[in-house]
Formats: structure tokens, C-alpha cells, sequence
């Protein structure tokens, strides 16, 4: 109840508010030659460089309009000559909920109106609490202010003096000598963060995509940083990584022609900008047009999955980051948005994927969603002992009492060896032949399962690693067709 009074109240506040209460202007802020660096997680370093006369001796020196979430521990202050003794974050901000709180004790004016006739009635009130609502005395009757919609507005005499109307720093110096000079602060700050966004339009006739990528400045600082000189920094320097890369085939080993800070990549804003508190900024950072892609179809298969019905494979499209023939530049944690143009040319959205930041050169292949017509079922087929149970090894185990090796037993194991028959059914309603791509997983399902070879395929895999085998299967127009595999191993 609070919250929506207060805003009832916000006319008259602002009343008594001087102009500095509001966002400043470019030509109000106390800001100097502002740089503002600005992290992936939701972190910033800011560079404020502002020219003071400071005064020869002890002196404190306030900074207005720094970031409302500055972190003090992280202030550095440095002027010629000067030497900090003392430095103060004033964050008791001016709202209409600081004044009331601050107002418990003290008296206010009530302006209540009459809707019917506008006609309004002043009334001197004690503010008693602001805990779960506002309690006020007036004259010999204790009241709430209710939350009834009926206008009313609160005017307070004055600002009291402990509430700031912009963050303010206080630094306390010592000054070997007075007159202007540069003296600069530099501290970190949350508040401040970025992503990249990805927009790409597929041409599925041509095979290639034209993508533009977007830079997402997002300001909840609580302060307006003008005329900056921004530079972004991809990367993770808390170490906390990007996620898992479920879509890049392999990371690339190219070199992007970026400025690079350690392991990061820096993307610097060309120009000054202003960056606005509570505001979202969008800036281009790529543009390139007609790069080869191509549309992909995928689906995976457990070891011995036998699926109750057919499930359809996923879409994807396929492209490069390097240098020669594809983005040409390292590519920012983001999302990657697809358009496909329809029949009377105008783009239509076609699914979306997120990227972990991307070296160049990397090859990329982003799921879209499932395709409509294409559809894969799974199926043991056939499965039998080819051998009888025999003499397999024997295992050592070891038998220990209060912590000393007593004995060791030896047990002999068995295991039998099995041929099985995977069956793998495709469907396609397309008019055009597709290609999809089948990755058999499951066959290092424990030590004995490596110990596989296959027998009879269909169509020829490719041996990704012990647990995993690659089929690359075409299935024909508007048709379906089956594929089978048959393994022998000791699971």
C-alpha cells in the first residue's frame, strides 16, 4: 500500500524538489571524460576524469553522479599531490519513499481533493510510521492513509539534509598544494551489462545467410553515464564459464583481427555515446552478407533403443566463423535469431539457438527446431547369443581386516558375446531428397563393450570414438527409407 501511495504522492515531492533532483543533463552532470568498460556479467569499470580545484591542506572533495551500485572497495582516487585520508558513498537516495521514511517524527501537510468539486482541504499530520503503510496523527485522531484511489498529496517543508538527490563519492584528501588539476576516480560497478544478438536471413535456394550482430547495452546503475567512451570486453574474468557449446561442431583455431586483453576479445564502440539509466541500447558490431550455409537434419539413438513411435529428426543450419569463406570474426556469448523469406519475400522467423563465445574458424551448427516432415524410429530388430557362456577372465579381490590385507580371492567371470540388429526407419514428406545425420551412440557401455566390430551396415559409418558411430543417411522424396546395422559385442 505504501508503494502505490507514495506514487499518488510523487506530484507534490517533485514540488519541492530543486532541478538537480531529476536526471541531469549532459550540460548539469557533475561527469567528466568518462570511460566505461563493460563486462559480460552484469559488471563494469568506470573512468571518471573530472578537473577540481582543490585546496592546499585536509579537504574533501565531493563526486556527484557516480553509479548508485558503485562498489567503494574498488574506488582508486588519484591527483597530483594529493593523498586520500578518507572516502564516503552516499546512497540514501531522494524518492518519495526515502522522504516519508525520513519524515517519521516530523510534520507534513495533507492536500486532500474533493472529486466532485476539486475543492481542497489542508491538514497539518505527525507522521508516526511508514511499517506496512503510513500512520499519521492529526490533531487527536491517529489515522492510515488509506489506499482508496481519493487524491491526495503529501508536501514536505523541506529536503532533509541526509538525502541525496544524485550518488554521491566524498573523498577526503590531503593536498600538498592548491589550484585545479585532473583528479580521476576509477571503480567497479553491477549494473552495467551487454549481450550480442545474432539476426541471420537464410537463403535456402542460394545456401547462404546474411547475418548483422547486435550489441545490447543494458544501464540499471541508477546513474546516466554521458558522452562515454565505451568498450566491451567478451570473455569470463570471473572464471565462471559460458555454458556448455551444444551446437559448435569444432572450435576454430583462427585468430580474430580484434584488440585482445589476456583472453578476452575488446569490441570497442566506435564513437561517444551516452549511456541512459534504465535504458537499452542496441549497436552493430557485424554486417556480413552472403555467407555459405546449409540446411542440416540430425537425430541420436541410444544403444538398444526401440522407440514406441517415429520421432522427428532436428533442423539446423550450418555455417562458418573463419576467415576464408565464412563470419570472419570471433563471435560474442549470444543469440542466434533465423529468418527465411516466404513465397511473396518477406522474412519469417525460423527458430533461434544460443552460442558460447566462438573462436574464428569455428564450425557451427544450430539447431532450429524439428523438422515437419522428416522422422527417424529406432528399433532392435533382432538380438541373440552367438557364443556360450565361457571362461572370461578371472577378477583379484582383495580382503582387508582392521586396515592389513589378509587374503586375495580369485572369481571367474563370464560373459557372452551377442549379435544384434539395429533397425532405423526414416520417413521424408518433402519433395526434395534430405540427408540426415544419425549418431548411434551407447557402445562403450563398460570395459567389455568396447571389445565390439560390425558385422553388416547399410550404409558406411564413420567411428566417431569407442561409444559412437555416425551415419550419414539420404532418404528420398516423399518416400522412406530403412537402414539396418548389425553389431556383435560382448553387451
Amino acid at each position: 500500500m505504501l508503494k502505490r501511495f507514495l506514487a499518488t504522492s510523487l506530484l507534490a515531492t517533485a514540488a519541492i524538489l530543486p532541478a538537480q533532483a531529476q536526471d541531469p543533463t549532459a550540460e548539469e552532470t557533475a561527469q567528466g571524460d568518462v570511460s566505461v568498460t563493460i563486462y559480460q556479467n552484469g559488471q563494469a569499470l568506470v573512468q571518471d576524469i573530472r578537473t577540481l580545484n582543490i585546496p592546499r591542506g585536509t579537504t574533501r572533495i565531493e563526486f556527484p553522479d557516480v553509479s548508485a551500485m558503485i562498489r567503494p572497495e574498488t574506488l582508486s582516487f588519484n591527483a597530483e599531490g594529493t593523498a586520500i585520508v578518507e572516502q564516503n558513498f552516499d546512497f540514501d537516495l531522494l524518492t518519495p519513499a526515502k522522504l516519508m521514511e525520513k519524515a517519521v517524527g516530523s510534520t507534513v501537510t495533507l492536500v486532500r481533493t474533493n472529486p466532485a468539486t476539486g475543492a481542497e482541504v489542508r491538514e497539518r499530520a505527525e507522521v508516526l510510521s511508514v511499517v506496512g503503510g503510513v500512520v499519521v496523527r492529526i490533531g487527536d485522531r491517529i489515522e492510515v492513509l488509506r489506499d482508496d484511489g481519493l487524491p491526495v498529496r503529501v508536501v514536505f517543508d523541506e529536503v532533509p539534509s541526509n538525502l541525496r538527490a544524485r550518488p554521491t563519492l566524498s573523498v577526503t584528501l590531503n593536498s600538498n598544494r592548491g589550484g585545479n588539476r585532473p583528479a580521476s576516480i576509477r571503480y567497479l560497478s553491477p549494473g552495467l551489462d551487454w549481450s550480442s544478438d545474432y539476426v541471420a536471413l537464410y537463403d535456402e535456394q542460394a545456401d547462404i545467410v546474411d547475418m548483422q550482430g547486435w550489441v545490447t547495452l543494458t544501464n540499471n546503475t541508477g546513474t546516466t553515464f554521458y558522452n562515454a567512451d565505451t568498450l566491451l570486453v567478451a570473455g569470463n574474468p570471473n572464471g565462471s564459464g559460458n555454458g556448455p557449446r551444444r551446437d559448435m561442431v569444432r572450435p576454430g583455431t583462427e585468430t580474430a583481427d580484434r584488440e585482445r586483453l589476456g583472453d578476452f576479445y575488446l569490441y570497442p564502440i566506435e564513437g561517444r555515446t551516452t549511456i541512459a539509466n534504465a535504458q537499452t541500447k542496441q549497436v552493430s558490431f557485424l554486417d556480413v552478407q552472403g555467407v555459405p550455409a546449409r540446411r542440416t537434419y540430425a537425430i541420436g539413438s541410444g544403444w538398444l533403443q526401440s522407440d514406441n513411435d517415429f520421432r522427428p529428426v532436428s533442423s539446423a543450419i550450418s555455417f562458418s566463423s573463419s576467415s576464408d569463406g565464412g563470419l570472419g570474426d570471433a563471435l560474442p556469448a549470444g543469440t542466434v535469431r533465423f529468418y527465411q523469406r516466404d513465397a511473396q519475400g518477406n522474412p519469417q522467423f525460423i527458430g533461434e539457438n544460443q552460442i558460447g563465445h566462438t573462436p574464428m574458424g569455428s564450425m557451427l551448427s544450430l539447431v532450429t527446431g524439428d523438422a515437419f516432415d522428416v522422422f527417424m524410429q529406432a528399433e532392435v530388430e533382432d538380438r541373440e547369443v552367438i557364443t556360450p557362456a565361457e571362461y572370461e577372465r578371472s577378477a583379484r579381490y582383495r580382503v582387508y581386516e582392521d586396515g592389513e590385507l589378509v587374503r586375495e580371492v580369485e572369481v571367474d567371470r563370464t560373459v557372452d558375446y551377442y549379435r544384434t540388429t539395429m533397425r532405423y526407419t526414416f520417413t521424408n514428406a518433402k519433395p526434395e531428397a534430405v540427408t540426415v545425420q544419425l549418431t548411434q551412440g551407447g557402445l562403450d557401455r563398460g570395459w567389455w563393450a568396447r571389445d565390439f566390430r560390425i558385422v553388416s551396415e547399410d550404409v558406411e559409418g564413420e567411428q566417431l570414438n569407442y561409444g559412437t558411430r555416425r551415419y550419414q543417411v539420404r532418404v528420398p522424396a516423399n518416400g522412406e527409407r530403412v537402414v539396418r546395422v548389425t553389431y556383435e559385442s560382448r553387451f
